[in-house]
């Protein structure tokens, strides 16, 4: 049973077997279908044709330097917290030609790269990770200077998910960014799964949600219905894997660039990115230029970097942070401190990534209790800032 989108007020419920409706509904409205599915012993982000192909059944342990599949005693859809992979990957690309030049006329032509033509719905975005796109949206969209690529490829379709369980590095609720998700999609689900009955509760956010809604078979959710989402997200909200203490960070780390404390962790640090490849919401990249061998075709590349590598700081006579002391201390302090000063919103959405996929893990918030632990230095006191 259908409602018009002009009804559809409230939150509505529709049955676990009716999630097919919903993906055939964003087909046929002409969206490329991206969710999470089971691949190589982890739960990544790719094209899906169907709810079958989402992780169903499977959940994940996670803590430092730690990631395994294990399965669940229920069919649950989204029962699982986070992979590996963020839906930065499908806004701003890994690695993403920018141009060609072709020689011609005994000069060079440049051809520019199209522009994507394809229409996107994301479904399985939890609540860290909308608040990581409207931080990537505040940088590449909020400013006089905007990123072309990112805005041609950011009108998405957005199926949420409340998080039903928290993971073992999540630590969303210290950050005020989950696990219920509150604005930034089209349409949220809170999946339930009793001894009896299996189904979703959906909350629209926006127009276009509302009119999704209206095709798939639903009905009004019951009193009952609501306590049971409210008390499951409640439920996760209470058994965060991690916290950070927020209070004053910002003064803490600017009072700190001599803590012992960045020694202690460049000891264990073997620099090698992974915190800032998985998290969604760096942003740093590098352009190379490549020219074939004959000479007839130049490009001109765009991929991911990273502030660990000493090349990133590279300018004229050497790194401006050769140390892999200054390196972490330049990621975590920009990451919590200073990132207030560049867009109003701290760096960190409290998603654990950086602390799951770190090879010797290493983490934030116990980093950040050690130096909150002891007395920071002064900046009066500071050394130079490289070593």
């Amino acid at each position: 049973m259908g409602t018009s989108p002009l009804q559809v007020k409230d939150t509505a419920v529709i049955e676990a077997r009716h999630l097919e409706q919903l993906f055939d509904a964003l087909i046929e409205q002409g969206y490329e279908v991206i969710g999470p599915t089971v691949r190589d012993g982890a739960i990544v982000i790719e094209k899906l044709s169907s709810p079958g192909q989402l992780p169903i059944g499977w959940t994940e342990e996670q803590d430092a330097a730690t990631y395994r599949l294990k399965p669940r005693n229920d069919r649950a859809y989204f029962g699982y917290s986070l992979g590996p992979q963020s839906w930065k990957r499908f806004l701003q690309l890994p690695v993403q030609r920018l141009w060609r030049a072709e020689r011609s006329n005994g000069g060079f032509r440049i051809v520019p790269e199209p522009a994507p033509d394809v229409r996107r719905a994301f479904i399985g975005v939890r609540a860290c990770e909308l608040h990581a796109i409207e931080i990537q949206d505040r940088i590449f969209l909020g400013s006089t200077f905007i990123d072309s690529d990112y805005r041609s490829r950011r009108d998405v379709f957005i199926v949420a998910v409340n998080c039903t369980c928290a993971g073992g590095t999540c630590f969303c609720v210290s950050m005020g960014s989950g696990p219920k998700a509150v604005s930034g999609f089209d349409l949220a689900l809170t999946e339930i799964v009793d001894t009896e009955r299996h189904y979703f509760l959906v909350d629209v956010g926006s127009e276009r949600g509302a009119v999704l809604l209206s095709k798939l078979p639903q009905s009004r959710a019951s009193a009952a219905e609501k306590e049971a989402g409210y008390q499951v997200v409640s439920e996760t909200s209470r058994h965060m894997g991690r916290t950070l203490n927020t209070d004053d960070l910002k003064a803490i780390l600017y009072a700190s660039y001599d803590h012992p404390r960045w020694d202690h962790v460049a000891a264990r640090c073997l620099s090698c990115a992974n915190c800032t490849m998985v998290c969604p919401t760096c942003f740093c990249t590098t352009i190379k230029d490549a020219t074939d061998l004959t000479g007839q075709a130049a490009e001109r590349w765009k991929e991911w970097d990273s502030c660990f590598t000493t090349e990133f700081s590279y300018i004229h006579g050497g790194s401006v942070r050769a140390s892999v002391r200054s390196r972490y201390r330049q990621w975590l302090i920009h990451k919590l401190a200073t990132w207030n000063d560049q867009f109003d919103s701290s760096g960190c959405v409290g998603c654990g990534r950086c602390i799951t996929w770190c090879p010797v893990g290493i983490d934030i918030t116990e980093e950040v209790r050690a130096i909150r632990a002891t007395e920071p230095i002064s900046m009066g006191q500071r050394h130079d800032s490289n070593t």
